[in-house]
């Protein structure tokens, strides 16, 4: 499926079937490699402390205030298998941050071109979103060898509007294969609604309830090569596996919620003083 402008009534109709959407070549392999670049830049600037943010979504009881107050910020987090048992990297860097985020498409001119380009707003335009912002954006690296497994979530858990608005978009900078930890999903599993919600209350963070079983036989491999943009419902089951092959598998995730006619949950773990601004509309 291909994408310029809006999306085709064949690819809404999809959309609307299975929850998800693959959009191939939405973004040139020059215009990847310029993401790519930007993020070496960082991480070269990045002096890793002492004490770091560790990132894992099997126990995201380990979030801190660093954590919280990535919503505005550029914030580096480790892999849990990046550390030995002396407390220090057992590799480079570049090879041990799980994730950077959540402010990269506010803060950072190159990932605000592209989060913020009339290509992203036009998809929320056919979906029929009348104010979206981008809330919250991730560069995910799912390290070789140690890339962490991403358990089975809907991202209106994490994100949550009064109605739900939430739409994730995943960016493949590197091919994503079943080898080196592409996204799954169950197809149609959006239309069961949202199982739980991910609620910071003064004791912390915490699920309202515990995850669902979920059949692995009925999650779909979803095989994507550089520069393909998917596009998931907020109410879509969807996961990754581990990374334990010799290849990497970077990728660019944003988050979107509607601000007009949606509330923003005030129990969300996202808490800003400022209010995001809208996408950009020609």
């Amino acid at each position: 499926m291909g994408l310029i402008g809006s999306l085709s009534k064949e690819q809404l109709n999809f959309f609307d079937s299975n929850g998800f959407l693959v959009i191939e070549s939405f973004y040139s392999s020059d215009e990847v490699l310029e993401m790519r670049n930007r993020m070496a830049e960082l991480l070269d600037g990045f002096d890793a402390p002492s004490s770091s943010s560790i990132f894992s979504t099997k126990n995201q009881q380990l979030t801190d205030d660093y954590f919280f107050e990535s919503a505005e910020k550029i914030s580096f987090f480790f892999e849990e298998k990046a550390f030995g048992n002396d407390g220090n990297l057992r590799q480079p860097k570049e090879l041990s941050i799980n994730k950077v985020g959540h402010a990269l498409h506010e803060i950072d001119p190159i990932f605000n071109k592209f989060s913020n380009s009339e290509k992203i707003s036009s998809i929320f335009c056919s979906l029929g979103y009348k104010r979206p912002v981008v809330i919250q954006s991730m560069y995910i690296f799912k390290q070789p060898g140690i890339g962490g497994e991403v358990v089975p979530h809907q991202d209106n858990s994490f994100l949550y509007t009064e109605p739900p608005s939430c739409t994730g978009l995943w960016l493949a900078l590197e091919d994503a294969t079943i080898i080196n930890g592409c996204l799954w999903a169950i197809p149609g599993s959006h239309k069961n609604g949202l199982v739980r919600r991910f609620i910071r209350d003064d004791n912390g963070v915490h699920f309202d309830r515990n995850s669902p079983s979920y059949n692995q036989k009925e999650f779909v491999p979803l095989e994507v090569k550089a520069g393909t943009l998917v596009v998931i419902h907020g109410d879509l089951i969807h996961q990754s596996f581990e990374n334990k092959s010799p290849t990497s598998r970077h990728a660019l995730s944003l988050h979107i919620v509607d601000t007009d006619g949606f509330e923003w949950a005030k129990d969300n773990w996202i808490r800003r003083k400022t209010a995001p601004e809208p996408l950009y509309v020609s």
